[in-house]
C-alpha cells in the first residue's frame, strides 16, 4: 500500500539532513550538497550518499531545490515544511496509531513512563489551564 506525502515519515538519516536544513539561519536560502556534507562529523559521508538522500527527500515532498545563483548546475535544497509542521504530523500519527486518537491516553502513558518533576507537572497544568 502506497502512502501519500502527508503520511510519510523521515528515516533517521533523512531526519539528520532535515535538521541541518531546519537549523540554517535562513531555511529559505537552503544548503548545497557540499554544505550539508560539511556539517557532518568525520568521517564525512560520500557525496553520492547525501545526493541520494536529498533526491529521496525531494521525491517524498519534504525538500525543494533550485539552481544556485551563479552556481552553474549546483542545486540548493530547502525544507518545504517546518520542523513544527513535521512534529505535529508525527505526533498526530502516534496519537492515532498507539492511543486510539486519545490525547488523555497518550499523556497518561508519558506521565507514567517519564519521571516528571513537580515543576514540569505544574508547567504542564498551567499550559493546559491557559487553553
Amino acid at each position: 500500500m502506497k502512502r501519500n506525502n502527508e503520511e510519510r515519515q523521515l528515516t533517521r538519516a533523512e531526519m539528520e539532513i532535515m535538521n541541518m536544513l531546519w537549523s540554517t539561519t535562513s531555511p529559505e536560502e537552503g544548503l548545497t550538497t557540499h554544505q550539508i556534507i560539511g556539517q557532518y562529523p568525520e568521517p564525512k559521508p560520500a557525496y553520492s550518499t547525501i545526493a541520494t538522500f536529498l533526491k529521496i527527500l525531494v521525491n517524498k515532498g519534504f525538500v525543494g531545490s533550485r539552481k544556485q545563483e551563479g552556481g552553474g548546475k549546483t542545486l540548493v535544497f530547502f525544507p518545504l515544511l517546518t520542523r513544527e509542521e513535521y512534529t505535529n504530523r508525527v505526533m498526530k500519527e502516534v496519537k492515532s496509531t498507539f492511543f486510539a486518537g486519545s490525547l488523555k491516553s497518550m499523556l497518561s502513558f508519558f506521565a507514567r513512563q517519564e519521571e516528571v518533576s513537580e515543576e514540569d507537572l505544574q508547567d504542564i497544568l498551567s499550559l493546559i489551564k491557559s487553553k
